[in-house]
């Protein structure tokens, strides 16, 4: 599981790359769209935090999570919603990437970020910036399409705004963390996460 403890100025200062924290003016998250999976209506809502450099998150995500879509997801039962924390730039930079394809193109995008993790994250600066446009452009997405969403300075600002308003309101400091029907929760196995959902579940 990885902690973090960032609020604002600091941050934006953690984040050196694309985002700069260069005037007072509180980013606009209005234009963040929340990332989701299966109907507004389901009985289960999880919330997710979760953050592309996490070890343990890439590991949720090639296990727990590819069941809990199968069992309950694509069937309807859950409402699951996927939200960003970023630690470093490198999160943010994936996250940006990610989300450069729209709702349409997120989560497997997202899969492709979390499967290559090990990969991606090595090297310099520029390079990781390389690796992660070289997934993009495998999703399809065209290389002046990836530059313009990773020089997005004022979305980057925002994302960063909207992580940091949802982490404190949630009470969120490790991830993954799963908040379930309101519930926190940490890290668990498909099992243990199974037996909650079926607990929330009508009968």
């Amino acid at each position: 599981m990885k902690r973090f403890i960032a609020t604002g100025a600091l941050a934006l200062a953690m984040l050196t790359g694309p985002v700069q924290a260069q005037d007072a003016d509180a980013p606009d998250t209005s234009q963040i769209t929340e990332m989701t999976m299966g109907p507004e209506d389901a009985a289960v809502t999880i919330i997710e935090y979760a953050s592309f450099t996490c070890p343990h998150c890439a590991s949720f995500h090639a296990g727990p999570f590819k069941q809990l879509k199968a069992d309950y997801i694509d069937e309807g039962q859950v409402q699951f919603i996927y939200r960003d924390v970023y630690f470093d730039r490198f999160g943010l930079w994936a996250s940006m990437v990610a989300r450069c394809g729209g709702e349409e193109k997120f989560f497997g995008i997202a899969d492709m970020i979390y499967e290559q993790q090990r990969d991606w994250t090595q090297g310099e600066p520029a390079a990781i910036a390389d690796n992660l446009r070289r997934i993009g452009r495998v999703a399809g997405l065209d290389s002046d399409t990836l530059d313009a969403c990773l020089n997005d300075e004022e979305k980057a600002k925002a994302l960063v705004a909207w992580y940091q308003q949802n982490a404190e309101a949630d009470e969120v400091n490790s991830t993954p963390t799963l908040i379930i029907n309101d519930e926190k929760h940490a890290n668990m196995s498909y099992d243990a996460l199974k037996a909650i959902i079926e607990e929330k579940l009508p009968e």
